[in-house]
């Protein structure tokens, strides 16, 4: 405990020594998303300038703040102001503001998207907090933008690995009463109370035991676990640590999907450190406590986020999922007695420990205890990762945090490809776990997709099924052949090909593959489809009866056309068309061939004055003459 305490004491000096005042920081956002968006050229730029104005200034390389829609994110602290951030910063952007900011001590006020203070910033007073970042209340985030993921002496420096110290102070089922007190439920997407799995393991009597961290996300648009892991891992390693000291276990395995290539790397970057400080291995931290760690790379199949598909995947078998019971906290990896958690719900143990089990429940709602990270995704005007207590409505992180669509609302899908899409008078239902599950959706792991007046819901329908069913593992009949069908009767759909019988068979098929299927990827898959039916039962009546798409997305069912008393003439159009099917001079009503229309639908989204329209094409049907 000793050598902890020197360990913090050490890193805290360091962090108030970066921290000075008098001391210029430039934080610049490394994780996937930033690198994606350019930050590693970004960086070259930076540290070009530092070096050439010989600037007194520290290159921060931090995770994924949150704002994925202004990557690559650029932020600068110096002389005694708040941390100002810069969005969608390239190299010839980064010049300005080093040479403005760091160099004249200006703000580069057009460049600036917010700040991070808990009072109004006197240079930016339009800005209360960074806009995105506001109303968020951030547990699990706490450091995700702000500490050097791949430096052990600033997590330390934030508390680190002081849950764990507190852990091993406390019997085992003292650090599992804690956790049952929190009201922590697993954030995986069933919502089990963590705290009764920990102990129902504990309690088998039998030995070795195990703690696997689910890391294998894999729903389309999702980001929470690889932005956490990328931007903080060592809470989410510290949460194995007291779950594996509270369970009685002495091995953990992080199991990852291969697609997280910088996650990994910063996985054994962290776990290397600890192993240098002495918070692996044997007698960790001089208490009686042994624990190993070991990253299991997954190849990526979705079904492998199911725990006992992910066991089999572990033990080198084909990742299928069996029956429970037996549950695998009473006979998992290996038929021993295993604990799986996922990402979100072991970074949020350490500060439970740190905190303590009262102060956690102050967040959230009766039952729905605490935060829940998201991705915000979709026709969203901000997008990114998020952080909201439990019990907030979809309305305000749409509106206030996403800050709304820029066209008409028309559905959040939550919960990712397994999720349902709730329409504009559900967006005052909070987000809990019962309150979700009643109106057709789940909770999930955390996706939240948005979308406005140009998404075909239909389409939306058959795009994750077609997911879920290509995901399958094929082991039980209903997901592997009821899906199949499902996917054909909206393909039919969306080729004008249905008939109004065929949603009565869809209904049908979709209650039946969500009542006999064997795991919950069968279980939920449905959703899209039964929560389309139920709340936007019109759309699929207009592509059925009278084959049109009135959102233009199904390409067989639309034609597009220019409205000549709405067209200016701009040639945006013109500009984006890759078939030049659109023509006409400047300044005059342009002309649309469509016979060389491919629609592909660019012409309709770059258009400011909404004169592209569609048409619904005439039909022949099966069985007409």
């Amino acid at each position: 405990m000793n050598k902890l305490k020197a360990l913090a004491e050490r890193s805290r000096a360091e962090w108030q020594a970066l921290h000075h005042p008098d001391r210029a920081r430039i934080y610049l956002g490394m994780a996937s998303c930033g690198r994606a968006a350019g930050s590693e050229e970004v960086r070259k730029t930076v540290l070009a300038m530092v070096k050439k104005h010989r600037i007194a200034a520290q290159l921060v390389d931090v995770g994924c703040i949150g704002p994925c829609y202004l990557e690559p994110l650029m932020d600068i602290a110096a002389f005694g102001k708040p941390r100002i951030s810069y969005g969608n910063v390239n190299p010839a952007k980064a010049e300005m503001i080093i040479e403005k900011h760091l160099r004249r001590g200006e703000i580069v006020r057009n460049l600036a998207v917010g700040h991070f203070a808990d009072a109004p910033c006197d240079d930016l007073p339009e800005f209360f907090a960074q806009p995105m970042l506001k109303h968020q209340v951030r547990i699990v985030l706490k450091n995700c933008g702000f500490i050097d993921p791949e430096n052990i002496r600033h997590y330390l420096a934030r508390d680190g690995y002081s849950g764990l110290q507190k852990a091993l102070e406390l019997s085992p089922d003292q650090v599992i009463e804690a956790i049952a007190q929190s009201g922590l439920r697993g954030r995986g997407g069933a919502g089990f109370p963590t705290g009764k799995k920990w102990q129902i393991c504990r309690e088998t009597g039998r030995e070795p035991r195990y703690i696997i961290c689910n890391a294998d996300e894999g729903d389309p648009g999702a980001f929470m676990n690889r932005s956490l892991l990328e931007s903080d891992p060592h809470s989410v390693l510290e949460g194995m640590l007291i779950a594996g000291y509270a369970i009685g276990a002495s091995m953990g395995t992080i199991y990852i999907r291969a697609e997280y290539p910088l996650a990994i790397q910063r996985l054994k970057t962290a776990i290397r450190q600890m192993k240098e400080n002495g918070l692996l291995g044997r007698r960790i931290l001089g208490s009686a406590f042994h624990f190993d760690l070991k990253i299991k790379e997954g190849a990526g199949a979705f079904v492998c986020g199911e725990e006992t598909a992910l066991i089999q995947s572990i033990e080198g078998q084909r990742g299928m999922p069996r029956t429970k019971p037996p549950f695998p906290a009473s006979s998992g990896l290996f038929g021993a007695p295993t604990v799986i958690n996922n990402v979100e719900t072991l970074g949020t143990v350490p500060h439970i420990l740190r905190n303590g089990p009262t102060w956690y429940r102050q967040f959230g709602t009766e039952g729905n205890v605490g935060t829940k990270t998201f991705s915000l995704v979709g026709k969203v005007r901000r997008t990114g990762l998020i952080e909201v207590p439990l019990g907030t409505p979809l309305r305000k992180i749409i509106q206030d945090i996403g800050g709304g669509p820029q066209k008409t609302f028309k559905a959040v899908q939550t919960g990712g490809p397994s999720g349902g899409c709730l329409p504009e008078e559900l967006l005052d239902t909070p987000v809990t776990y019962e309150s979700l599950a009643a109106a057709g959706s789940i909770m999930g792991s955390g996706g939240l997709i948005v979308m406005d007046r140009d998404t075909c819901v239909v389409d939306v329908a058959r795009y994750f099924l077609d997911f879920i069913q290509r995901e399958s593992c094929g082991k039980c009949t209903s997901c592997r052949v009821g899906t199949r069908h499902m996917v054909e009767i909206l393909e039919r759909i969306c080729k004008g090909e249905g008939e109004i019988d065929d949603l009565n068979k869809l209904e049908s098929l979709a209650r039946t593959v969500k009542s006999t299927s064997l795991c919950g990827l069968g279980q939920t898959a449905p959703n899209p489809v039964l929560t389309t039916l139920r709340y936007f039962r019109n759309e699929y009546v207009e592509h059925v009866v009278g084959k049109y798409c009135p959102a233009l997305v199904c390409r067989s069912l639309i034609e597009y056309y220019v409205i000549p008393d709405k067209c200016t003439g701009c040639q945006r159009c013109v500009g984006v068309c890759p078939t030049g099917a659109i023509s006409g001079p400047r300044s005059e009503p342009h002309n649309l061939d469509k016979t060389k229309c491919i629609k592909c639908r660019a012409c309709l989204e770059i258009c400011r004055f909404d004169a592209i329209a569609g048409n619904a094409i005439a039909i022949r049907t099966r069985g007409e003459s």
